[in-house]
């Protein structure tokens, strides 16, 4: 039993040091490479695993890269997974690009995954383009109509822009932007809704995909609404402002008529007072006189007689209005 231990201890320290040798030394991947026709060392996959990359990933990136008939380095491929690239997808766009005819290294590639892209989606939007459909635009014509459009915007990666060229939302930025002034500088919006075409048109004469990292092949107007008239809404926001201020002016001279009337009511009123005082001063004057003989009693008859026959005289006036 001693024995048939031992041996059993043995054959199972063998198993483990044959799976360190064969995670250390990976023969197995080497060899298929090998009938792969991918030529690399067995101490350069052993070095990969020092170095913390995982040498599966490389030896199968550059078997299907060989078979597509790449020609690729394990250097680069390992040192764009080590810059946390994405080695299997950088792979698989240059074989689509290379099966598509389309300029590609594996340079710009790598530039372009590392630059946060997704350059084998960008390979398959070169090879089939994309649409992409903008919200509602709101614009109004020289009549004052506004119009709702909405436009599909059929694009195609550009490659060499791909690095530091802008995406999607400045392209439906730009797109919106150019049927605002297409549609603001048409005199009717008849003549929009009978030539949307002339939209697209003005549009994509403009170069809008410059510096973006898409190339516009068309722009397409899919819808054109008619919504409220601008023009009148602003006439008759005009028109109450007008009546306002006019309203307003109105009221002030209106107040300052009231002050006016109010003042010369106090006039009035100042001006009355004084001739009751006036008057009664009258009968003050009359006893001096009489006292002093400046009027005599026949004088005064007289005097209560034209003074009978006035307030007679303005009854008569009064009844007779």
């Amino acid at each position: 039993m001693g024995n048939v231990a031992t041996v059993l201890i043995w054959i199972g320290v063998g198993i483990v040091g044959l799976i360190i040798f064969l995670w250390f030394f990976p023969v197995t991947m080497w060899f298929q490479a090998l009938i792969s026709g991918v030529r690399i060392s067995l101490i350069q996959l052993v070095l990969m695993r020092w170095r913390k990359v995982p040498p599966g990933t490389i030896v199968m990136a550059m078997v299907t890269g060989t078979k597509a008939g790449l020609s690729l380095n394990a250097n680069e491929l390992e040192a764009h997974y080590l810059a946390k690239g994405n080695v299997p997808k950088v792979v698989n766009a240059l074989i689509s690009a290379d099966k598509a005819n389309i300029a590609l290294d594996f340079k710009m590639a790598a530039a372009i995954d590392l630059a946060g892209r997704d350059v084998f989606e960008a390979v398959q939007m070169s090879v089939n383009p994309k649409v992409i459909n903008t919200p509602p635009v709101t614009a109004v014509a020289k009549d004052g109509i506004q119009l709702i459009a909405k436009a599909r915007v059929t694009v195609r990666a550009n490659i060499k822009q791909l690095v530091g060229g802008a995406g999607e939302e400045t392209v439906l930025a730009r797109v919106g932007e150019g049927i605002v002034s297409s549609i603001g500088s048409a005199a009717s919006h008849k003549e929009v809704l009978e030539n949307p075409d002339s939209i697209s048109k003005v549009v994509l004469d403009k170069g809008l995909d410059a510096g973006t990292a898409f190339e516009i092949l068309s722009i397409d107007i899919a819808d054109i609404d008619v919504g409220k008239n601008i023009g009148a809404v602003l006439q008759i926001d005009q028109a109450n402002a007008d009546k306002n201020i006019a309203q307003a002016r109105a009221e002030e001279k209106r107040a300052m008529a009231v002050a006016l009337e109010q003042e010369m009511k106090a006039k009035a009123q100042e001006a009355r007072a004084k001739v009751i005082e006036a008057e009664a001063q009258i009968p003050l004057a009359m006893a001096e006189a009489f006292r002093k003989g400046n009027l005599g009693i026949m004088d005064y008859y007289k005097f209560k007689n034209i003074q009978a026959d006035t307030d007679m005289r303005e009854s008569i006036s009064k009844h007779t209005k």
